[in-house]
């Protein structure tokens, strides 16, 4: 292989495909990518086996030239010395020249790198997805979806269905839902399909979807999505990013979510999470945060925390609506706050149907998002 490449371009691409390299790996070869250049540009690949990402670096994009290749060929480059290398080199003019032995030459300028590949041949072969089961999403809503849904995953690899997001559809509009058995996010969204596409039971890896998002940010074209029984791939315009699904069922989570509610409150949502937020000051961590909810006046309701070793804080909040019973409920600051900040509404809606059940938060007049925490038991 060689080739002469554009700093700038080639270390973007690097960066994009090392979020896949595992950090720590018995397979040795998983700490590299691969780079293969081919009549069409280079592609480089990078992999933990649960989560692939191929990026294509066009010969030339816009009508600006990008790569030139002398010869093909492909090998596989240590990630984090290539990447350390590549941020470092002084021109934006970059040759990779690779000898028969895979020793890969790397210069810029004045500066000259030797680097010690492996064979290719010896890297996994990522996966050849051709099912009929594929539909199309906004780039902006899919990060939407990662950011209002992933955080609500569980953390615990006791039950490790529950460290995904539940991909279903049904009708037209995909439904994503996250679980900690603490709190439950859910986001509903029209997605595009050339067929009558259902599906359930699809769970995909909270840290890939995490992952997913950091490469949404420079796409301005639709998301192909294609799924099969063990692997989801998102296809952007030159990336290709894969992820294995999680085994076992997702529990129902639908029986959770209340039809009917006892109290309503609505408020601005800033001004809550700015209360919540002071409170949480004197809450203990080990104690779950812990936050008291007062709702007995039209106009305002109370936010309170107690700590017997530090102090406590009360702080009356103006609401816009109080509707049905009076309530006072104890619920953890943290997953309120994250709650909020998903939301992203400057006014919420708060459903609860009484102390010791779930409650709901959602935006006014909009039912495509809601989240739903349970209370906190206090004596």
């Amino acid at each position: 292989m060689h080739l002469t490449i554009q700093r700038d371009v080639f270390m973007q691409a690097v960066q994009d495909v090392s979020k896949a390299v595992a950090s720590r790996t018995t397979i040795p070869i998983l700490t590299g990518l691969k780079l293969e250049a081919h009549a069409d540009g280079l592609t480089l690949t990078g992999s933990d086996t649960e989560i692939s990402i191929e990026r294509l670096i066009p010969i030339e994009e816009g009508g600006i030239e990008l790569i030139q290749i002398q010869r093909a060929g492909s090998v596989v480059l240590n990630a984090r010395f290539l990447g350390e290398i590549v941020k470092k080199l002084p021109t934006n003019e970059v040759t990779l020249e690779v000898s028969p032995n895979f020793m890969t030459r790397i210069e810029s300028g004045q500066a000259e790198f030797h680097l010690n590949g492996l064979d290719p041949d010896e890297y996994p072969r990522l996966p050849e997805l051709s099912s009929e089961r594929r539909f199309y999403l906004p780039a902006d809503l899919l990060k939407t979806i990662i950011r209002q849904t992933s955080f609500a995953v569980s953390a615990q690899e006791t039950r490790p269905v529950l460290t995904g997001v539940n991909f279903s559809a049904e009708k037209g509009f995909l439904t994503c839902v996250a679980t900690d058995s603490h709190r439950l996010a859910l986001r509903r969204a029209r997605f595009e399909t050339d067929n009558d596409l259902t599906f359930q039971n699809v769970v995909v890896p909270g840290r890939s979807l995490n992952e997913l998002a950091k490469l949404l940010d420079r796409e301005e074209l639709p998301v192909e999505i294609v799924l099969t029984d063990q692997q989801i791939l998102f296809r952007m315009k030159n990336i290709s990013f894969f992820s294995r699904l999680l085994d076992g069922a997702y529990p129902d989570t639908s029986r959770l979510i209340p039809e009917e509610y006892r109290t309503a409150v609505r408020l601005n949502a800033k001004d809550f999470l700015q209360a919540i937020d002071r409170a949480s000051l004197l809450a203990r961590a080990d104690r779950n945060n812990v936050i008291k909810f007062v709702a007995e006046e039209a106009t305002t309701v109370e936010v309170s925390s107690h700590s017997p070793e530090v102090g406590k804080v009360s702080e009356r909040v103006s609401i816009l609506s109080l509707e049905g019973e009076e309530l006072k409920i104890s619920f953890n600051s943290k997953f309120v706050m994250d709650a909020l900040r998903a939301l992203d509404a400057s006014e919420i809606e708060i459903q609860f149907t009484g102390s010791m059940r779930p409650f709901i938060l959602r935006p006014v007049e909009q039912d495509s998002v809601l989240q739903l925490i349970l209370p906190v038991r206090t004596s």
